[in-house]
This record gives structure tokens, sequence and C-alpha cells, in this order.
């Protein structure tokens, strides 16, 4: 084994550890607004990229500005007058022996005119722009000169700020945190070795280069984060994320689990079902049946597309635990999707004498006696949304855990239920599914605690979807279509993006496109779903939908995931240009469930924007999940494909999964070397980039 890395400094030594307030001129009120955007103690700062550059460091002679350029320049004062027409204004005409330039300040104080002497010298720093006496500035940036100043030494970096937060506040605070480095903060964490041949700059480097790049250096290498500078951060940061995840694998590791081996009920359902399981749906349970029998909490992300069937792998570990004598407990999004998982697990289940109860926020009526029946173990599967985890719902002997859409919720969300076992070192197995596919390189950070499942086939007998993209102006055409084929006694969905008319978003709401489908349409009996709607009259209208008593459905997002109606053959989607690939993909894939070919149509209101036309063009091109996923992180990273608002983890400050995709596989490596040789190094890593989030590790 190589020698063991550097011992860190332990976080209370390090002086990027203290709070802002120890800087010089940060009080009450400057800690508030720092705190807005994240900037809370000395190393916040020093993680506080920039977005961009500003080169200060050349003075362009006057006669040689050009209208567009953004420049520093250095002039006499000729003239300064106020004019009162056609808008009060400053105008400064100022010259050097190359030419002249003019000032414009709409907004102004006295003080500030009075700057303006004659033959005072000034230098300027603004947007050149092209005026009605030549070239002009409009608001620069002015500092009267007492005598002959360099230009700035290095770039000027412009940082993202918040109301009442100067960039020359931060400008400031960030050199005193730069100051710092040369006095034991921010200690190199990562032994050299494991550097070596990256190509990467030292930590110390890194941060002056992002926060004080010299002259020449690229400015939109370093904005654009491919710099060395920026992906040395980006590869600390990535690490330390993915060593959180680690420990949390191993902490849940070193519990132990039921054994879940009997298989007898698991048997009894696959040949019960009115369906032949696909070869990848017996592949993937019987991987999660030789987790369930070990002695150790199961930890395995099932992926899946767009109607793989994942519900019947989650059915049958639910078997394996309830014919092991535990109960299992299945947590849904939403409570439309976790009403469809208690029907479907009920139709199944029941039959074999497992009993189904459906717990949910939203649910009143029989919900004292569903927690009784959870608490005494007279309830074998649950199933709910995030009301499983409130602390008034109690398990008998929860053996194992099944979450649906896992991006949907909080790390630490999924690990409170976890403290819903059986007690003692017990904890019960987790099974985490999602419908929207992860593409590998993001699974390896996000989901380092997880194995992996992937259900790479769809059931037979699923149909192409055709996918066309319509603007706004043809909607009569696709009101005539989807009026043919509900004649036809087939079924239709139509898709909106808001409950109630907005003029800011500017998308249809679903109840004023219900009416008006109603209108249009007088012989399609129109059904409407949304949020806002009390959880037993949205499922009266599902339920209609379901038995063809309704041949349109009007709803918002809700009936993204979960809802199978095999009769729906088209599916029409409003204001297309708003929703993301996954959110799309999801949506197309409630049609394509029966033996009729089915459509998606994307209506959209142009002009179209880049991104949007190239979402459109994707969806256009594939329906596989897998692509749409990776297509979906290059257009706009990871926040929407996992949900990271609410991850807890990856809330990622300067890496970039989708653009610093090649050092995911280096830090692979890197944390089992960390882990292995330095395991202090690696906790203090976690400890300066995850910080307080770390402690869903430890839950």
């Amino acid at each position: 084994m190589a020698a063991p890395g550097p011992s860190p400094t332990p976080a209370a030594a390090d002086p990027a550890a203290r709070p802002v307030t120890a800087l010089r001129g940060v009080g009450p009120q400057l800690a508030r607004r720092l705190e807005r955007i994240g900037v809370r103690t000395v190393a916040d700062l020093l993680l506080h990229r920039p977005l961009r550059y500003e080169d200060r460091t050349r003075l362009v002679p006057l006669g040689a500005l050009r209208a567009g350029a953004r420049a520093l320049a250095e002039g006499e004062v000729e003239l300064a007058e106020v004019r009162p027409r056609p808008r009060r204004q400053l105008l400064v005409r100022v010259s050097d022996r190359t030419g002249a330039l003019t000032l414009r300040f709409f907004h102004f104080s006295e003080a500030q005119r009075r700057l303006f002497r004659r033959g005072a010298r000034v230098r300027l720093w603004g947007e050149v722009r092209p005026g009605p006496a030549g070239l002009e500035m409009v608001h620069p940036e002015v500092r009267v000169l007492r005598g002959a100043e360099p230009p700035e030494a290095a770039l000027t970096p412009v940082y993202p700020a918040t109301e009442g937060l100067h960039q020359a506040v931060l400008r400031r605070l960030a050199g005193e945190a730069l100051a710092l480095l040369g006095r034991g903060a921010f200690p190199e964490l990562l032994p050299e070795r494991l550097l070596q041949g990256l190509g990467l700059p030292p930590l110390h480097e890194a941060l002056r280069l992002v926060h004080r790049p010299p002259a020449g250096a690229d400015a939109e290498a370093l904005a654009a984060g491919t710099h060395p500078a920026v992906r040395r951060l980006a590869l600390e940061e990535l690490l330390a994320h993915a060593l959180s995840l680690r420990r949390l694998r191993r902490t849940v590791r070193a519990a132990g689990a039921p054994a879940l081996a009997d298989g007898a009920l698991a048997g009894r359902l696959l040949e019960t079902l009115p369906f032949a399981p696909t070869g990848a749906q017996r592949r993937v349970i019987a991987e999660v049946a030789a987790d369930l029998a070990r002695p150790r909490p199961m930890l395995r992300l099932v992926q899946g597309d767009v109607g793989s069937g994942k519900t019947v792998v989650a059915a049958a570990a639910l078997c394996r635990a309830v014919g092991s004598g535990w109960q299992g407990a299945l947590m849904a999004p939403t409570e439309l999707l976790a009403e469809q998982h208690a029907r479907s697990l009920a139709g199944w289940l029941e039959p074999l004498g497992v009993r189904v109860v459906l717990l949910t926020g939203g649910r009143r009526r029989g919900r004292a006696a569903a927690l009784r029946a959870v608490a005494s173990g007279e309830a074998d599967v649950v199933v709910g949304t995030h009301a499983l985890f409130q602390e008034e719902v109690a398990f008998a002997r929860l053996g194992l855990v099944v979450i649906d859409e896992q991006h949907r919720f909080g790390v630490h969300q999924r690990l409170a239920l976890r403290e819903k076992g059986a007690g003692g070192r017990l904890r019960p197995h987790q099974l985490v599914m999602t419908a929207t596919p992860i593409p590998r390189t993001l699974a390896q950070v996000a989901y380092a605690d997880l194995d992996s499942s992937v259900l790479d086939e769809l059931p037979p007998g699923r149909q192409p979807v055709t996918t066309v993209a319509v603007p706004e102006s043809r909607r009569e055409e696709v009101v005539e279509r989807v009026r043919a084929v509900c004649r036809a006694g087939r079924q239709a969905y139509w898709v909106c993006t808001l409950v109630e008319p907005s003029e800011a978003l500017a998308a249809e709401a679903a109840e004023e496109t219900a009416a008006r489908l109603r209108e249009a349409l007088p012989d399609v009996a129109v059904g409407l779903v949304h949020g806002r709607m009390r959880p037993a009259e949205k499922a009266g209208v599902m339920r209609a939908f379901a038995r063809g008593e309704l041949g349109m459905l009007v709803a918002t997002t809700v009936i993204e995931v979960g809802v199978d109606v095999p009769n729906a053959t088209v599916m029409v989607i409003e204001n297309a240009e708003r929703l993301g690939l996954a959110q799309l993909h999801q949506l197309r894939g409630r049609v394509g469930r029966g033996r009729e070919a089915a459509s998606c149509v994307l209506l959209y209101r142009p002009p179209l924007s880049e991104t949007a036309r190239a979402r459109l063009q994707v969806l256009r091109e594939t329906t596989d999940g897998f692509e749409i996923a990776r297509r979906d992180l290059e257009l706009r990273g990871p926040g929407e494909l996992l949900g990271t608002r609410q991850t807890g983890l990856l809330d990622l400050r300067v890496a970039d999964l989708a653009r610093d995709r090649d050092l995911v596989a280096v830090v692979a490596r890197l944390a089992d070397r960390l882990l292995a040789e330095a395991p202090e190094a690696a906790a203090a890593l976690v400890a300066r980039w995850v910080g307080e989030r770390a402690r869903y590790a430890e839950v």
C-alpha cells in the first residue's frame, strides 16, 4: 500500500472555516446579504466562482475604441454639462491625443457632476456604444486620477451577487480570503501522487487563478469552466460528493438487515400475472432477490424507461419481504401515482393473501384504521407518499422500502424511511426506482451509494409513438385529429402546464382549455384532472377515463408518471417548449400502451429559443429514454434530471456534470484510493465541500 497522504488541518484550525463576520467590515447586515448567495464562511468566499472577467489590465487609447467592446480608457475632461431635455442627463466630453469620447449619465448626483471639472484626468471602464456625436459610454465606472496609476495587474472578476451586494465589496472580501491561503487556510488535502498525470494545478494556485487571473489568462476558459484551474476545483468537489455517498453506503451496509430469502410467494406472483414478464424483468428480479437474501441492507437503483415494467419488479420484491415475515413499503411522489400503485399491487397481491394499505396525506377517511394496521403488522404492504415517513407512522417489522421516482425525493427523505425499520441494528432493504433514465456519468456521482440494475426491454405489444411538433396556429387541426380518434373509439390526453390562466407565463390553463375543448367537441366526454383537486375527485375522474367513460382527459403534468390506459392513443402537450426533455418523454409514455399506433403532438408557441428547438428535435428523433437523458444532460445540466434542489447532497458549486463528465471516471478511481490510503483526508474533503449536508451520510 502506498504511504498515507498528508494529515488534513482540523476544520477548527483552518482559517477558511471561520464565519465571514471574521473578515474586516462584515457586520450583520452584510453577512445576511452574503448568506443569500450561499456565502457563510471564508471557505464559501473562496469557492464563490466569478461569472466572468473584465480585462482592465490594458489601457485602450480613445482613438482605438470600437463599438460593442468593453474597455479601460483614460482622458482629460474638456466639458461637462447638464442637459434638461429631452431627458435630464449629464454629458461629459473627454479626450486624449488620439481621439475623444462622450460619457452619458441619466442618474447622477451633484457630487458626481463636480468630479468632472475641466482638465481633470479620469479613468473609465464601460461598454463603448455609437452615439449621436460619435462613440460614447453610458454610466461607465469612473475614477479621478491623482497621478500616474498603472492598470490592474490581474483580470477583474465579476461575481454572482444579490441586491445590495456590490462587486467592489465581493472583490475586496475575496482578496482578504486569498490572503489567508498563505496562513494555513484551505490546506491541500489530495496527496500529490493522486493528481499526477491529470495536468491540473495545485489547489492554492487554482484558487488564485480563479479569483485573480493574471493579464493574458484565458478569461473565456475560466468563465466557461474549462480552464485547468476550474477543473482542479471541480475535481475536488465531485470527489467530495462521491466520498460522501460512499460513506453513506458504508454506514448503511455496516448495519444488519433481515435476510428475505423466501421466494415462494414471489414465484406464485409471477405465475399468476396476466402477462409474461420480460427477460429484463426476470433478470432484475433475480438481482434484487440475491440482494434481499443477504443479511445486509440492499441498496439498489432500478432504472427503466417509460413502460418497462418497474412495478412488477417492485411487486416481486415486496412478495419476498412478506413471504419472509416482514412488511414492505412503497413510496411514490404524488397521491395520484400512489393510488395507481396501490390499485395495481392490490390486484396482483390480494388474491395471494397479501393485505395492501394506502396511506397518503390527503386521505383522511380510514387513516386511523390504516395506521393501526401498519403498526400492528396486519398490513403487509403499505403504499403512500411522503406521508409514510411522518412520525405518527410506525411499522411493526419493516423489512423493505421501495421508492419510486427517486429524483422527486431528497436523500434525507429516503434515509428517514430507513429509520422506520425494526430497530436495533437491523435496517430495511432499499429498492429505488426511476423512470427517468440517468446517464452513467451522472449516476456514478449522484447515486454512488447504490448498485444499479437496468430494465432495457419493453413488454411485447408496445407500439412506437410518432411525435410531431406543431405551432399554436394549427390548433384547430389538432382538435380535429382528436375528434377523429375519439369517434373511432379511442381516447386522448391533452396536457397543460398550469391550472389557472397566467399572462406572465403565457400558457394555456387546464381549466380554460377543458372548457374550450368541451365547446369545440360537444360529442366527446371531456374530463379534467389537476393537482389542486381533492384526491377522491381526482381518482374518480381517472377511474372514469380508465373505464372508457371519458374520451379525452385534460390534465396538468400530474399524469406525468404512473397512469396506464392502453386505449389512449393521442397525447397533446400544450406549450411543449416550456417543459424539459425528461418530462416530455414521461408524458409521451402515457400513450402507446396498447395494440394501436399512437402519436404525440407537441404544441408550441413560436418563436422557439435555440434550446427549445433542439429539445423538440430530440423528441422527434428518438424514443430511447437513455439517449434522451443524455441529450437532456447536455442541453440543461443535471438539475432537472435529478431534482438537485431536493437531493441534499448533489448541490454543485463549481463542477458541472455535463461539462466535467470526463472527470467522473477519474473521481471514481480517486475515491477508492483516497478511502484506502488517506481516510482522514477523505473526511476533511467531505467536510469542506458538503459540510452540514454530510450529516445525511450519518443518519
